[in-house]
């Protein structure tokens, strides 16, 4: 076993995914919750992209077979749920509270943010998936999936730590500067999601690059 490359393999999910530059975006999609939802919302995402990677390490590249589905296809697919979310968070309509208990935590539950767009499409994205990928498929050992394994489990507890310092985010920005911070997160995404589409196409139609 070659442990430079689970270092590897666990760096570039670090730079890939970077749980540190998504802690705004966690900080806006969260804006409506209170700490025991946002730290619920923490634990479920987290647990998603550990779930969503181990999965994509071990069958991914099979199951994209299975149902004829590209890399540049799935970068579409992600690329316009973020924008749709994106167009949310710039309306302010994540942030929406409703009179009734019981409409809010169905309206929650409905709406809950921490498997899409957070741990699907935003931090087990495309290009994380992808990655993923080529690692199974450049070191297709047990053992080998093993250690990633363990790395993309090492990955799931830093993030799941720095996802749960955002309260202090919470503090130090105050409502106002969450409303603003979602908003610009919101166009951020906006953009992300432009940048993935393109991404895609260019995938999917290899001319259009280099016209």
């Amino acid at each position: 076993m070659d442990f430079t490359i689970y270092l590897k393999f666990f760096l570039g999910l670090l730079a890939i995914i970077n749980p540190v530059g998504l802690l705004p975006v966690f900080v806006g999609l969260t804006s409506s919750q209170n700490d025991a939802e946002r730290n619920q919302t923490s634990n479920v995402a987290n647990l998603a992209v550990v779930i969503i990677l181990l999965v994509t390490l071990v069958a991914g590249e099979m199951i994209l077979q299975l149902f004829s589905i590209s890399i540049p296809a799935f970068r579409i697919a992600g690329g316009v749920l973020i924008a749709i979310i994106a167009l949310s968070m710039l309306q302010g309509k994540l942030g929406e509270v409703k009179s009734n208990q019981e409409e809010n935590r169905e309206f929650a539950a409905r709406e809950s943010v921490a498997v899409v767009p957070l741990a699907l499409p935003l931090m087990a994205g495309p290009g994380a998936i992808s990655s993923v990928i080529v690692y199974s498929a450049q070191y297709p050992g047990w053992l080998d999936k093993l250690g990633m394994g363990l790395a993309v489990i090492a990955f799931g507890i830093v993030s799941w730590t720095l996802f749960r310092s955002a309260p202090i985010l919470f503090k130090m920005l105050g409502k106002t500067g969450i409303n603003v911070i979602t908003r610009i997160m919101g166009l951020i995404m906006l953009a992300i999601s432009i940048e993935i589409l393109a991404a895609g196409v260019k995938g999917l139609f290899p001319g259009l690059a280099g016209g």
